[in-house]
């Protein structure tokens, strides 16, 4: 297995996770052929078995890293009710990968509806007519329920359904793994007691 050939310097120097992540995310940007920011976000039910599914991250910054979705999916059941979820992103074309962990908290309103009304107006119909996660009869009757809501909103601003928002995951570790010949990978972790407090790096045996 050869060297990527794209790591430049070495990144087990870093002091500050939400700076490395930015840069390996340009990195991602510039070399995955679809959605460098596709992330598998993992959460447990109330009898603590787990789900893990892809969404797409749509902001971080120093408090956290915000992905949407409907509040009544399976996700946003669960994390509404557990308040914890995980992330990992994993870049194959840089063989990278960065998983993180911690507590959720609700976007405000205001972040809700900005990104909302980014969105194609396809998408903004969508979330009304989408009953996520539960039982759908044929595919006819979600196609129904899209033409209503396009009939509803014909003209004018798509409101953002209330049961629609983000959820903001404030890491408490953050670790970064970059693949190595003979799986001698090289792994740094960041971790800190809570979501605002002092970061410890520590490096990983592979």
């Amino acid at each position: 297995m050869s060297e990527s050939g794209l790591t430049t310097g070495d990144f087990t120097a870093e002091n500050e996770p939400f700076a490395l992540f930015g840069s390996w995310l340009k990195d991602a940007e510039n070399s995955e052929p679809n959605d460098p920011n596709a992330v598998a976000v993992a959460t447990v039910d109330e009898n603590g078995m787990p789900n893990v599914r892809m969404v797409l991250l749509k902001g971080y910054d120093e408090n956290g890293f915000v992905f949407y979705t409907n509040f009544e999916s399976q996700k946003g059941r669960e994390i509404l009710g557990q308040k914890k979820a995980a992330m990992c992103f994993h870049w194959k074309s840089l063989r990278r990968q960065v998983r993180l962990r911690g507590e959720v908290e609700v976007v405000s309103d205001a972040e809700a509806d900005a990104y909302y009304a980014s969105r194609a107006r396809g998408s903004r119909i969508g979330a009304w007519a989408s009953k996520q996660s539960r039982p759908l009869e044929t595919r006819f009757a979600l196609e129904k329920s899209v033409a209503e809501y396009t009939a509803r909103y014909a003209i004018g601003d798509i409101p953002r359904p209330p049961y629609w928002s983000g959820f903001r995951i404030r890491p408490v570790s953050i670790e970064f793994w970059h693949d190595r010949q003979f799986r001698l990978h090289d792994r740094i972790e960041f971790r800190r007691a809570v979501a605002d407090g002092p970061w410890e790096k520590v490096r990983m045996y592979p």
